[in-house]
């Protein structure tokens, strides 16, 4: 009887180990954890300049009169676009044309008078201190007639390029002086671009020909494709910020005044490596954590990584990563350091 209660009780052990190693693997396979991971990439890239601009036309000139006086016609509107040659604006020229005429009447006066002058002095009885001060005053009338042409002139404003009115301040019948601008023309002959100020820690940064993005909210879904064209040398003394200019091709026809957000992309000089952000575990700040695939590819490493900054979906991390090529990006928050990893495609 004692006899057949062993080789029972020896029977039920060897089930139990065996059922104990067929069940091994299943408790193995609830450990795993399922995960889907990203490659570390080393480029060139550093982090993005970021501003706020307004678009506008490359060529933005201020239209004014030469001389003062009363505006006779503006036949322009803001907005309105602008051949080259095309008149906009002119004075009342009653005053300006007879200034032309008195100054041409004594130019003619001043040639009688040197002729006489030249004749009697050639017949002896004019001296030629005379004859020599009627040249001067016929030198004399004709730069007064000169100048009275040239202000006749610049009485009437022309386009000097084609191009759209940006801004209209005065209107017919009003006095302005001379020199106030009244016009402001704007010309895409070279271009659009948007002009932004760079703090003193971004322009040191920023250099000619750097690539820069412009999104504009009128435009959520567009991007606009620049580069750094103009650089202040100096600060505006209103504002302590740098100018900046980003050419923008690919804008050229949209609305003039248009804000946009700029994003200048510097020249980087040594790679970064770069991660998916949803690899992203416990981001403070510069500080986040990630979980690194282990060289094996079967555990979860926790890593303590260094952020420097953001571009695009992925995120630059200056430290932390050394010898890593594969982060986890999908599962992560379900890891613990040292866990086995099933990773899927």
């Amino acid at each position: 009887m004692n006899r057949v209660l062993s080789i029972l009780l020896l029977s039920f052990g060897i089930a139990g180990c065996a059922r104990g190693r067929a069940a091994a693997p299943d408790a193995r396979e609830k450990t795993l954890v399922a995960v889907r991971v990203g490659r570390v990439a080393f480029e060139l890239v550093t982090r993005p300049v970021t501003a706020t601009g307004t678009l506008g036309p490359k060529e933005e000139v201020p239209l004014s009169f030469k001389v003062g006086g009363v505006i006779a016609k503006l036949r322009v509107d803001e907005g309105q676009s602008v051949r080259a040659g095309d008149t906009l604006a002119l004075l009342d020229l009653s005053e300006i044309d007879a200034a032309v005429v008195r100054a041409r009447s004594a130019a003619d006066k001043a040639e009688r008078d040197l002729t006489r002058a030249q004749r009697l002095y050639g017949d002896s009885v004019a001296t030629l201190e005379q004859a020599q001060n009627a040249a001067t005053g016929r030198d004399v009338a004709r730069a007064e007639l000169e100048t009275a042409t040239f202000n006749r002139r610049y009485a009437i404003i022309v386009a000097p390029a084609s191009g759209v009115i940006l801004k209209r301040s005065a209107e017919p019948g009003e006095l302005v002086q001379a020199g106030i601008p009244i016009l402001k023309l704007g010309s895409h002959a070279r271009g659009a671009v948007v002009r932004a100020g760079l703090a003193d820690r971004d322009v040191v940064r920023v250099r000619l020909g750097d690539r820069a993005v412009v999104r504009f909210d009128a435009f959520p879904d567009q991007t606009f494709e620049g580069s750094v064209t103009e650089l202040a040398g100096a600060s505006d003394p209103m504002t302590g910020t740098y100018d900046v200019e980003v050419a923008v091709p690919s804008a050229s026809r949209l609305a003039s005044g248009l804000v946009g957000r700029v994003e200048i992309r510097p020249a980087a000089t040594h790679p970064v490596a770069l991660i998916p952000i949803e690899s992203l575990l416990e981001a403070d700040g510069s500080h986040a954590t990630v979980f690194a695939v282990s060289a094996d590819g079967r555990r979860a490493e926790r890593r303590s990584v260094t952020i420097a900054f953001l571009t695009g979906d992925r995120v630059a991390v200056t430290s932390g990563l050394e010898g890593v090529t594969t982060v986890v990006t999908d599962g992560a928050a379900y890891l613990d350091d040292g866990a086995t990893l099933r990773i899927r495609p």
